[in-house]
């Protein structure tokens, strides 16, 4: 991808520091946050100032396409906890910044992959970009943002490389196993796990660790931050399966209920087909067949009253129980960093992670 720099005087259109989406209050409630906060809002500006780089080309097509969903918003979640971990060594050197880059590169190129594959209309509140240009583009695009975050990870040594081509590997796998499905025998929900854990929860895992990898923090703390940023994914994700059923579209930017529209099971349709009540069971089969007809040409909206449904079933509180579980462990897993600062945000973090559904 040929760069071109931004515009002299102009900042990066998708910016968005811990204070100004939110965090400051949730997250960095400390004593000494302060200082906590100045840096993570530090090390996330030059993040932000390097994406709008990287993003940038000399190509009109890809100029536009690259930058399509980095300037409809984020939150830049990876990027923060790179930032917080970076803090329990040398902070926010020039390999922390750009691990962090390389990674929420990766993030984005994922979810112009993810819209193609599960049919999406909209991310972030706007038409995703496969609806603008065509599955071939949008997929085109994902890989161009791939091959960035790779070459910038190439800076950074043999360390880096692996940790991205594990990361891309499980996203990859779980993106597969995902649209296969499990197989005869497999348990749908320990398999829904994997998938939650290999899709979303290895890139969190991945900027977790590398913000105490490239900041030369002691290496005890890796292996801790990594099984956090997983067991943080996988809540996240199991709490988006919540939000996605949300009669508030505002939420998610997406139709409620995209993506068992679209065929793709949930937590709370997994934990309704495996109740035995009548009633159950008949909510299940009407989803079922509504999915069986949306597939065959009809209205997506036939299947807006059984969602509805859903949304008020105890499955879907189920869903969100199990993500606070997956919280729990989430905090319990940190228990080897020290006290301070750092610890006290992450595990912040971790549990306002529920609130997003309350």
């Amino acid at each position: 991808m040929t760069r071109r720099s931004p515009a002299p005087g102009t900042s990066a259109p998708g910016s968005r520091t811990a204070s100004r989406f939110g965090l400051s209050e949730r997250v960095f409630a400390g004593p000494g946050s302060r200082r906590l906060i100045a840096a993570i809002e530090s090390g996330l500006e030059r993040v932000e100032e390097q994406l709008a780089v990287e993003l940038r080309s000399a190509d009109d097509l890809v100029d536009a396409t690259s930058r399509y969903l980095y300037e409809a918003g984020g939150k830049r979640v990876r990027p923060m906890l790179t930032m917080l971990s970076a803090q329990l060594g040398d902070g926010a050197t020039q390999p922390v910044i750009d691990a962090a880059t390389a990674l929420e590169l990766t993030h984005l190129g994922s979810l112009y992959h993810d819209d193609v594959m599960d049919g999406a209309d909209r991310r972030r509140g706007v038409a995703s970009a496969h609806q603008v240009w065509g599955n071939s583009i949008a997929i085109l695009t994902g890989d161009l943002l791939f091959s960035r975050a790779s070459q910038i990870m190439a800076r950074l040594g043999d360390r880096a490389m692996r940790l991205q081509a594990d990361t891309f590997e499980r996203l990859v796998l779980g993106q597969m196993h995902e649209t296969v499905g499990a197989k005869p025998g497999d348990d749908p929900i320990a398999f829904y796990i994997q998938v939650l854990a290999d899709k979303t929860g290895s890139l969190i895992a991945a900027a977790a660790q590398a913000g105490a990898v490239f900041s030369n923090a002691d290496e005890t703390y890796h292996e801790p931050l990594r099984e956090y940023g997983e067991k943080v994914g996988v809540a996240f994700q199991l709490l988006d399966d919540v939000i996605d059923l949300s009669a508030d579209p505002t939420e998610t930017g997406k139709v409620p209920g995209t993506d068992l529209r679209a065929g793709v099971p949930t937590m709370p349709y997994l934990l309704l087909a495996r109740s035995d009540d009548a009633h159950a069971r008949e909510l299940t089969e009407q989803i079922d067949a509504g999915v069986a007809r949306i597939g065959e040409g009809d209205d997506p909206a036939i299947l807006d009253a059984p969602l509805a449904r859903l949304r008020d079933h105890d499955a879907t509180e189920r869903t969100r129980e199990l993500a606070m579980s997956w919280t729990r462990e989430a905090v319990d897993a940190l228990a080897p960093l020290p006290r301070g600062g750092v610890k006290e945000a992450l595990t912040r973090f971790a549990q306002s992670l529920v609130d997003r559904s309350s």
